[in-house]
């Protein structure tokens, strides 16, 4: 049973207890508290999953007013039940009332925590991964607003990022919802650092206002900084109506143009000079994630050739002879024990070590390593033949695995380059195996 109101009310003045039950739920623990309730971790038999529970602190509120908004909450969300099912808006599954305790049941996100984490200037995330976060919640933020239903209290607090970097945008409990008078909470509703100038003026809100909110948001993500800053709330309120937030660029050094373009256009002072939706808006950012993951994949081959360039099996090479190779190969980690090319097999690819060692086998007799700058399997580039010997990783081994295939569209100065430096490999390893022998 939920804690009676004398328990719940002697406790309030030190540590609630965990309650046995809420409605038909056992509670297994408290997994967060927020300002307008506890919540709790469950397990739904039925549907076979964990669940969380946000119990309301409508009893245990001494202050009328607060309880009476607490509770038009809590209507608000149990109206989502079943209404909004997008996968970047957190599910309510439940919600119910008992014995003058309210309660909703949602998805259970383990190990979610959410974006306020990285809102500090010594702990953001990428910018690529910011545009890709901020394009999953107005990608779900446009599925509301096609429902009827505006947020209006959009903050990094109120969206959840999951082990996966998955997004879920939670909390719909001062939403405005089409056709509900249970929705209209009077007065400033909403976090004052991310109301919209309407919001904050008590003006007509519309879906817009979600829009300049997680502009807010993306701009906190980037810099670490909200866009308005004051040490009381009306000099706040006035900044967000009337001033100008500091340029992007000016927080963080290598913002490209474009994304405060975007975040900017997000944050005008007048809706119609905003994206027309979220949906515009989530255009907007699939353009930038396009271009920054080019300039990332730039980046990154930049990096892979200058790590080839060093390898002494490439020394021979020329520069465009070492990007016509990446052009047919891919980069791949290997753990200790793991087993990469098998004795007997049939392949076409052949592999050059970049970091690492592997051991070479044949039958169950171990008869060589290699090191950083060999290569192994290149029988298959010279004819198709099976693999004459197991290689196996024996310790963490970054490779490159080059297709014969595609390796034969490449200019005939490379293919020649290959055939000599596979020649010069074989002629040292039976150098070796004669030396050995003596």
């Amino acid at each position: 049973m939920v804690q009676p109101k004398a328990q719940a009310a002697s406790e309030k003045r030190g540590t609630q207890a965990v309650p046995g039950r809420i409605g038909k739920y056992v509670i297994i623990n408290e997994v967060g508290q927020g300002s307008t309730g506890r919540v709790f971790l469950s397990h739904d038999p039925y549907y076979g999953r964990d669940v969380a529970i946000k119990l309301y602190n409508i009893e245990n509120e001494e202050d009328e007013q607060k309880a009476r908004v607490t509770r038009k909450m809590f209507f608000n969300e149990a109206q989502m039940m079943g209404r909004l099912q997008h996968p970047n808006i957190l599910p309510i599954y439940d919600a119910g009332e008992e014995n003058g305790s309210y309660y909703v049941v949602t998805e259970h996100v383990h190990g979610a925590r959410t974006l306020a984490a990285y809102c500090r200037p010594d702990n953001l995330l990428r910018i690529d991964d910011v545009v890709e976060i901020m394009f999953k919640c107005a990608k779900g933020l446009h599925y509301a607003h096609g429902r009827g239903v505006i947020h209006r209290d959009i903050k990094p607090s109120n969206i959840m990022l999951t082990l996966d970097n998955d997004v879920r945008v939670i909390d719909f409990g001062i939403a405005l919802i089409k056709d509900s008078d249970v929705s209209r909470i009077e007065g400033i509703a909403g976090s004052p650092s991310y109301m919209s100038p309407e919001q904050v003026q008590s003006a007509e809100i519309t879906h817009r206002s979600d829009v300049y909110s997680l502009g807010a948001v993306m701009y906190e993500l980037l810099t670490g900084y909200r866009p308005f800053r004051a040490n009381s709330l009306s000099k706040l309120l006035h900044q967000i109506v009337y001033a100008t937030p500091p340029p992007i660029h000016t927080l963080r050094a290598g913002i490209p143009e474009e994304i405060e373009e975007v975040v900017m256009t997000a944050l005008r002072k007048e809706p119609e000079n905003r994206y027309a939706n979220a949906l515009e808006f989530a255009a907007a950012l699939t353009k930038l994630h396009q271009n920054l993951r080019t300039a990332n994949e730039k980046v990154d081959q930049q990096e892979q050739f200058d790590q080839l360039r060093k390898l002494r099996f490439f020394h021979d090479f020329s520069h465009a002879e070492i990007w016509e190779v990446l052009r047919a190969s891919e980069w791949c980690n290997y753990a200790t024990d793991d087993e990469i090319i098998r004795e007997g097999e049939l392949d076409d690819r052949f592999y050059i070590i970049v970091n690492g060692a592997v051991s070479v086998q044949s039958g169950r007799r171990q008869i060589g390593e290699l090191t950083e700058g060999d290569c192994f399997g290149e029988t298959s580039y010279v004819r198709g033949a099976r693999r004459t010997a197991t290689i196996k990783a024996t310790m963490p081994v970054v490779l490159v695995r080059v297709s014969s295939t595609l390796l034969e569209q490449a200019s005939s100065a490379c293919q020649l380059r290959f055939n000599k430096v596979f020649l010069r490999s074989l002629i040292e390893r039976l150098q070796g195996v004669a030396t050995a022998a003596t």
